[in-house]
C-alpha cells in the first residue's frame, strides 16, 4: 500500500499579491496518500514554470511517489515490495480548474492560511524537490488523466520516506510545526493538518471577538 502514495497560457505569479495580504495552501487526502496545493496565481518563478506548462488550471497540487512502482504496467506484489527499499521519485503536478473542494470533496481539503515569507519557503522547497537542468524544469512524461504531468524528483522514495513523509517536510519548510520522523502513512499527517486547521481557526475566533 505504501508504493500506492502518488499525487494528483502563463499564470500569474505571487508578486500580484499584497506583501500583507496572507495566501493559501491546501492540503488534500487523497486516499492513501497526502497532496499540497497552491492557487496558481500564487506561484512564482521558478515554480511558475509548473503553471505554465499547465494552463488554464486555477490551482496546482503536487505529490511525491516511488517512480517505478507508479508507472510500472504490472505493479504486482514484486514490485510492491521493491518499493519498500529506497529508489527513485516522482512528483505528480496535478492542475485543477474548479475548486479542490469540488475536486477532492470538502471533507478532503484543508485551507491553511501563510504568510508571504512562508508560501515563499514551500515553494523552494517543492522546487528543490524537482530535478531541474539549468533552472529549466523539463516534463518526464504525461500524468494518469487530463491536466497533470510526472517530473523527476531529487529526492528517493522509500518505506520511511513516502508520500507522506514528503507532506509533512513540506508543511514544516512553510513554517509549521509538524512532525516529519515517522510519517508514513496519510493519516498520520492528516491528523497533524487537522491540528493547524484547528489552531488557525481558534486563533481567527479570537482575534474576531477581541476587534
Amino acid at each position: 500500500m505504501l508504493a500506492l502514495c502518488w499525487v494528483a497560457g502563463a499564470c500569474p505569479v505571487a508578486g500580484a499579491r499584497a506583501d500583507s495580504e496572507p495566501a493559501r495552501i491546501y492540503v488534500a487526502r487523497r486516499g492513501w496518500h497526502i497532496d499540497i496545493g497552491l492557487a496558481a496565481a500564487d506561484l512564482s518563478p521558478p515554480l511558475s514554470q509548473v503553471g505554465t506548462l499547465l494552463p488554464g488550471s486555477r490551482y496546482v497540487f503536487f505529490g511525491f511517489a516511488d517512480r517505478h512502482y507508479l508507472l510500472a504496467k504490472n505493479p504486482n506484489a514484486p514490485v510492491l515490495l521493491s518499493a519498500l527499499f529506497p529508489g527513485a521519485g516522482i512528483v505528480l503536478a496535478t492542475g485543477l480548474a474548479n475548486s479542490p473542494a469540488e475536486a477532492f470533496g470538502a471533507s478532503h481539503v484543508l485551507t491553511l492560511n501563510v504568510s508571504q515569507e512562508q508560501m515563499h519557503s514551500l515553494q523552494s522547497f517543492i522546487w528543490r524537490s524537482l530535478r531541474t537542468q539549468d533552472d529549466a524544469l523539463k516534463v518526464y512524461r504525461e500524468g494518469p488523466y487530463a491536466g497533470s504531468l510526472y517530473f523527476l524528483a531529487t529526492r528517493k522514495y522509500s518505506a520511511f520516506h513516502t508520500c507522506n513523509t514528503w507532506g509533512a517536510e513540506a508543511l514544516r519548510a512553510s513554517g509549521f510545526r509538524v512532525h516529519t520522523a515517522g510519517v508514513i502513512f496519510a493519516g498520520q499527517l492528516w491528523t497533524q493538518a487537522r491540528r493547524l486547521k484547528r489552531l488557525q481557526s481558534g486563533a481567527s475566533l479570537l482575534s474576531g471577538t477581541s476587534g
